[in-house]
């Protein structure tokens, strides 16, 4: 089976300064945080708020599958818009989108319109996903690359942790809550605006974009698109129902929220050792260089996934398991997550980079999308048999898969 798991080629794109690369990296960390704080803050609310609207667990799970749909229709062209726009415009229009789809939220309860503003904001985040990315792994220093690919998306998981708990600090369905949402995404905003100007990807004009772009990436490295999924639906995709999950076990709105600050900590206390360890690994000959130390520790990453979900049977006698399982699914997907986001970017440079990041973030969106579709579907129906069924279902192919890769 081919993969991601090859040797770095070169692509001539010419080598950052270190003060600017070390000024686009904080500044991509700085607003990245703030956005990810308010999301954090938004999602659980919005959920919270259609449940006490009333609205079905089944619809629920369908509003929060709509923001992935948004991420999942546009990540195919980020790379075309990229080009089109450059690198630093696309930041700025991936900010300010979600500004207006918040302030929308405020002004009105019409559910339409509030699956509408959730999927354009599905949009912008996922041009701010794929190209956050890119840019990170792009100037991180190659022999620190998987520290610092690791931290970032340390971050990223603490804001999986911060969000909930903000909001079940100031009341999980409050409006002054959504105030707050909108004032992180505002400093977002500005941040974004500070960003500094980024050199020119040495391939802006001769690369493939769009659809072309990324069915290329794909054929080259299939199992970017395997270990995407199952990060995704393990990390985000069930993070966006842990409420609704908490809710199905006697939990209280507020223990309910934390659940997704559960799943949150394993990601911040679990990437970036993984990316740690894939450096000091790639060093030690009897791993077989960089490429090897990354399969060995995605395989251990599948495995936890797959044990973690074995235990679901016995969450429904011992509800305080759940948080357990929560970490475990957050730290060990995010994990997957971060390891082939660092072997993309140890093989690839500028627009080729962006390409082979979407067809990353393509698949971490499909099993995004997937898991609170068809998770909060079997809460509805079954609960007890077909909810730890589908994520079996999930699980033991993606470890049984990264065990035969080579």
């Amino acid at each position: 089976m081919s993969g991601p798991l090859q040797p770095p080629r070169s692509t001539g794109n010419p080598t950052p300064p270190p003060a600017l690369a070390r000024r686009g990296l904080w500044a991509i960390f700085i607003t990245t945080f703030c956005e990810l704080v308010g999301y954090f803050m938004l999602a659980p609310w919005l959920l919270l708020r259609l449940k006490d609207g009333g609205v079905s667990t089944s619809v629920a799970g369908l509003f929060a599958a709509s923001g992935w749909v948004g991420i999942f229709v546009v990540t195919p062209f980020a790379s075309a818009i990229t080009q089109r726009l450059g690198r630093r415009p696309t930041l700025w229009l991936s900010a300010a989108v979600p500004v207006v789809a918040t302030t929308g939220f405020l002004f009105t309860d019409a559910l339409p319109l509030w699956f509408g503003f959730e999927f354009i904001a599905g949009v912008a985040s996922g041009l701010r996903w794929v190209l956050a990315e890119a840019v990170v792994a792009e100037f991180a220093p190659p022999l620190q690359r998987g520290r610092m690919v690791g931290l970032f998306e340390t971050m990223v998981g603490t804001t999986f942790v911060i969000g909930p708990a903000l909001l079940a600090l100031v009341g999980p369905t409050s409006n002054a809550a959504l105030w707050i949402v909108l004032g992180f995404l505002v400093l977002g905003l500005i941040g974004s605006l500070m960003i500094p100007p980024l050199p020119p990807a040495h391939d802006a004009r001769e690369a493939r974009v769009g659809l072309r772009g990324v069915w290329h990436a794909l054929r080259a490295h299939p199992l970017v698109m395997s270990v995407g999924f199952v990060g995704g639906f393990f990390e985000s995709g069930l993070t966006s129902i842990l409420p609704l999950y908490g809710l199905a076990l006697g939990m209280g709105a507020a223990a309910a929220a934390l659940l997704v600050s559960a799943s949150g900590l394993g990601s911040a206390l679990m990437m970036l050792p993984a990316g740690m360890a894939a450096d000091r690994l790639a060093q030690r000959p009897r791993w077989g260089g960089a490429h090897g130390a990354r399969l060995a520790i995605l395989r251990v990453c599948a495995l936890l996934t797959l044990l973690a979900t074995l235990l679901i049977p016995l969450v429904a006698g011992a509800p305080w398991l759940a948080a357990a399982v929560a970490f475990v699914w957050g730290g060990a997907g995010g994990s997957l997550y971060t390891l082939v986001m660092i072997d993309i970017g140890s093989r690839e440079q500028g627009i080729t980079l962006v390409n082979s990041t979407a067809v990353l973030v393509l698949s971490y969106t499909l099993g995004g999308t997937l898991a609170p579709a068809l998770g909060a579907a079997m809460l509805d129906w079954a609960p007890v048999v077909g909810f730890p069924a589908l994520l079996l279902a999930i699980a033991a192919p993606g470890w049984w898969m990264l065990r035969k890769a080579r």
